[in-house]
């Protein structure tokens, strides 16, 4: 018989048996046989067995022959009552101390498969790198090849079960996995199961755990065979790529050299140990080229970063913020610092140290094993990264020290970038507040803050920037403008551009014709920069001017959100103003508009940072403005607290885009502190002139200045009846300052300049220069006006004689 096994045969429940005599007719009939064939015994009894052949002219095949000429075993088929051919495996034997013949005959499939399933049960249990367990419906083992020697551990050892090497925890859990597969019939396919039992020391090992139930013929659950697979080197192999991908995740994500180190010690915590510190250069930390230098002996480091794996860091190890003691120059300091990974045991580097208070503070008590990796980018060791076991783990392989190796490295790239940012970054925090002016300011045009909020609460610098000038005549100039772009270049552009607005606002121009000076200066920018970076410079301004004698305020814009105003009487509105194009566009002219504002308004001046949600809608941020100034604006409450309600929610989320806010009180000079004339072109006018000059100042009480003061006004009138004609102003202004301002309706431009010995004019404007704190023109449309500034109060006397004695 081809492959047929009688004793497998023997073993199945569906054997059909008959007994033949020595002629070959049918003696007796099995009920198997009946079963088998339909066939009762009292239709085949006595009859020849060739007529229960399919075909009667087929002899049996495959068939091996007995001596009495018989087939010993074979395959043939036979007829079943129905008609149809079943196709059965055959053993005849003789029996002992008979003539008589035993046939047993079974279907063919079904020997087939239980030789199958008996030479593959045989494969699995005779599989060294596989363990096999058979298992009864009570779970209890019945057979297994699973010993000590295929886990790994020592050889000869009896065969072993889950529970003998796993944890109480993941023992159980497989016990009732194990229950499932049995109760529900669904197959485990490779759970995973960690090993670690005291009868495996110094061994961690992974195993790979599949099941499924066995059942009888009738599909009633047996029992269930298990199938355990070492994957111990796998899924240290998957658990190293994960590690690696969560590092180059984690580690980066930051510009701050503190919280980089942090992001460090946490990925390898618990993952690779139980410990794990970070100590950096403290040149590092304040963004500066650590020391190049070996040895421990003059190390300044410092410990920046810890992590534990139960969350507390031991209270006797140097703590976070600490500054590490000073080391000996011991091989491994010397080997981490030439960039090598060290992997020792505590009781080495203890007897390393030597010193018990550096082993208190550097060495975990409770650590076995520690390995030290260095910090090292561009060829310079930035700091060191340190972890470590406890007694329950495992010595550190030289796989593990490699992959500690490659994470250090990632991670010192990423401190090294966080450091020149935090360099470049000081910098620029430098560079921008000695460019922005002071954030309060008070004059007699008006009360100022200004509040500078940069973007990722404080990562980004930009050029945002907000400025107050004092301007002659009591007058001011409020400015806000953005520059395009972040970092120092943005920076040292609104370095520029402010100090192009102070020059221009010196020579009085009108707000429109500013701004267009100012951008004919950005379109000189762009065209010196490179032809890739010419579309980046650019920015907006708004620039304001207010006379507090006229309590009126003239704006323009170039491409800047337009400012708000509120006469602190619950109510606040955006200022009508129509923005001009960005500055360095060109081409286009500005438009100026005029306010006029009562004592107390407020002003806000802004950057679009403000009013730009996450949404991007300025629209609906303006309006957001609008309402709060409106809300919190009152005369009685000072312009700090303000500021601080149009801002709050910022520290909780941090902008965006940076932020300049200007918030300005306007304040007015009283009706009775400005005196005006007009005088006509007539040498007789300068004499009128000095007598109306004479009374006003003793009516305000400063006929200490009066005498200087009628030289001024003296002169300055001579100077218009001569050279420029009719109709002659004269304004004076009491306030913290006197000003005295003469106006004609000629543009030709005063020139200040030094008179020869023999020369009988040409004095008159260098004797106003002696005379004054500050002086000047300017021009409108009407004609020119020539301006002095005098000091009022105790000094004002002695400044005008140590003013005039070098003459």
């Amino acid at each position: 018989m081809n492959g047929f096994d009688p004793a497998g045969a023997l073993a199945l429940g569906a054997v059909a048996a008959a007994v033949l005599d020595e002629a070959g007719t049918v003696v007796r009939w099995s009920r198997a046989a009946a079963d088998l064939l339909g066939h009762p015994a009292q239709h085949v009894c006595g009859r020849p067995v060739g007529e229960l052949l399919a075909d009667a002219s087929d002899e049996p095949h495959h068939c091996a022959l007995a001596a009495d000429g018989f087939p010993a075993a074979g395959r043939t088929r036979l007829r079943h009552r129905s008609g149809r051919a079943v196709e059965v495996d055959f053993r005849i034997v003789r029996l002992e101390g008979s003539s008589e013949l035993l046939a047993l005959a079974a279907p063919a499939a079904g020997t087939t498969d239980r030789e199958q399933g008996l030479s593959l049960l045989r494969a699995l249990f005779a599989q060294a790198r596989m363990g096999v367990t058979l298992r009864d419906t009570d779970l209890a083992l019945v057979r297994t090849n699973i010993t000590l020697e295929t886990l790994g551990g020592p050889p000869g050892a009896a065969g072993v079960e889950m529970r003998d090497v796993a944890n109480a925890r993941n023992a159980e859990a497989a016990e009732a996995a194990l229950r499932r597969v049995l109760e529900t019939g669904t197959p485990l396919i490779g759970e995973a199961q960690d090993v670690r039992s005291p009868l495996l020391p110094g061994r961690h090992r992974t195993l790979s755990l599949s099941a499924f139930r066995l059942e009888d013929a009738q599909g009633e659950p047996a029992g269930v065979v298990t199938l355990v697979t070492d994957i111990t080197e796998q899924q240290r192999t998957r658990d190293h790529l994960d590690l690696l991908r969560d590092a180059s995740t984690r580690i980066g994500g930051s510009l701050d050299v503190a919280r980089t180190a942090q992001d460090l010690v946490d990925v390898l915590v618990p993952a690779l140990g139980d410990l794990a510190w970070v100590e950096l250069a403290d040149p590092v930390i304040e963004g500066d080229e650590p020391a190049n230098v070996l040895g421990g002996a003059w190390l300044s480091w410092r410990r920046v970063a810890v992590a534990s794996a139960d969350g507390t860091w031991p209270s006797r190890l140097l703590q976070k913020g600490a500054a590490a003691p000073r080391q000996p120059d011991i091989p491994t300091l010397l080997a981490v610092q030439r960039g090598d990974v060290i992997v020792v045991d505590s009781e080495t580097i203890s007897a390393m140290f030597g010193d018990p208070h550096l082993i208190e503070l550097l060495v975990p008590e409770n650590a076995r094993w520690l390995a030290v990796a260095p910090l090292f980018a561009r060829g310079t060791v930035l700091g060191v990264v340190g972890i470590s076991r406890n007694e329950q783990g495992e010595p550190f392989d030289e796989d593990e020290a490699d992959l500690l190796k490659k994470i250090a490295s990632r991670a010192a790239l990423s401190v090294d970038n966080a450091r020149r940012y935090t360099r470049e970054h000081r910098a620029a925090v430098a560079l921008q507040r000695r460019l922005l002016p002071r954030a309060t300011t008070e004059t007699p045009a008006a009360e100022t803050i200004g509040v500078y909020r940069p973007a990722g609460g404080g990562a980004e610098i930009s050029g945002d920037w907000f400025d107050v000038l004092s301007l002659p005549s009591l007058r001011a100039a409020f400015v806000v403008g953005d520059v395009v772009g972040h970092g120092l270049h943005a920076t040292a552009t609104m370095g520029r551009l402010r100090t192009a607005v102070q020059t221009l606002a010196d020579l009085e121009l009108d707000c429109d014709e500013l701004l267009t000076h100012l951008d004919d200066l950005v379109q000189r920018l762009a065209g010196e920069a490179a032809p890739e970076n010419r579309d980046t410079v650019g920015a907006t301004c708004l620039y304001a001017l207010y006379d507090p004698v006229a309590r009126r305020c003239a704006l323009a814009s170039a491409g800047h959100p337009v400012p708000v105003v509120s006469p602190c009487d619950g109510t606040a509105r955006p200022v009508d103003l129509s923005p001009g194009p960005p500055l360095g566009v060109g081409g286009m002219p500005f438009e100026t508009a005029t306010l006029d504002l009562a004592p107390g308004s407020v002003l806000a001046l802004y950057t679009d940072g403000l009013i730009k949600g996450d949404d991007g809608d300025t629209d609906a941020g303006l309006r957001r403005l609008t309402d709060r100034l409106a809300a919190h604006c009152r005369p009685d409450r000072p312009l700090a607290e303000i500021g601080r309600a149009l801002l709050a929610g910022l520290d909780d989320h941090p902008p965006r885009d940076d932020i300049a806010l200007l918030l300005v009180r306007t304040r007015a000079v009283p009706a009775e502190s400005v005196a005006n004339w007009e005088f006509p072109a007539d040498p007789a006018s300068v004499s009128d002139a000095r007598d109306a000059t004479t009374r006003q100042l003793a009516a305000w009480g400063l006929d200490d200045i009066a005498f200087s003061t009628e030289l001024v006004v003296s002169e300055l009138v001579t100077n218009a009846v001569r050279y420029a004609g009719g109709p002659i102003g004269l304004r004076l202004i009491h306030e913290d300052v006197l000003v005295c301002e003469v106006s004609d309706p000629s543009n030709t431009q005063p020139r200040l300049r030094r008179a020869h010995t023999t020369d009988e004019g040409g004095r008159g404007l260098f004797l106003v220069a002696q005379l004054s704190t500050r002086w000047g023109s300017r021009y409108s449309q009407r004609g020119k006006t020539i301006w002095a500034e005098q000091a009022v109060g105790p000094c004002a006397d002695q400044l005008m004689f140590s003013s005039v004695i070098p003459m």
